[in-house]
């Protein structure tokens, strides 16, 4: 796990100008990398629920947060103080009333945040072949199939992800 993340920091700061041309990066980054073995499937389950339900509860305070910086003219200051021991309820209300802003219609990617899984991707390519008998090769269509990481936006503390995905706690997966 330790190469996975220095890989990704290196690949991170690497194609940074690819993605971001004008923008230089001030600072190197750092990413945590740890394998944790979970006793069971609802422990690991209820982990990455609370990671999920988490991802949710940072986005709508820094949707808030920068809002009221941005559309209000706050101070990053003031608008801590006004978040101050403020619950998810309020935070949507401030949102709703003085924005106009219904957080349940923000993109998925960021109330849920991202969920890589492993799926089954069929790949078309085109392939020459020739066989032994023909003095020119066809070209034809293959399709193989191959496991990916595909990036989900979606729900994973309910029941229905698990059930359209099985296969992520299945011992052969």
């Amino acid at each position: 796990m330790t190469h996975v993340a220095s890989q990704f920091a290196s690949s991170y700061v690497f194609y940074w100008r690819d993605y971001f041309e004008d923008q230089p990066l001030l600072y190197p980054p750092g990413f945590d990398g740890r394998v944790v073995l979970y006793p069971s499937n609802q422990t690991l389950k209820d982990y990455l629920s609370w990671r999920q339900a988490d991802c949710h509860i940072n986005n709508l305070y820094n949707t808030v947060y920068w809002t009221l910086i941005q559309r209000s003219g706050l101070t990053p200051t003031q608008a801590q103080e006004r978040l101050k021991g403020t619950l998810a309820a309020d935070k949507n209300e401030i949102l709703f009333s003085q924005f106009s802003i219904n957080y349940n219609n923000e993109p998925l990617m960021y109330r849920k945040g991202t969920v890589l899984i492993w799926q089954k991707v069929d790949e078309v390519t085109t392939k020459e072949v020739k066989l032994p008998a023909e003095m020119e090769g066809r070209t034809m269509a293959v399709t193989r199939t191959s496991m990916k990481p595909v990036p989900l936006h979606c729900d994973i503390i309910g029941d229905a992800f698990w059930k359209e995905h099985p296969e992520i706690l299945e011992g052969n997966s």
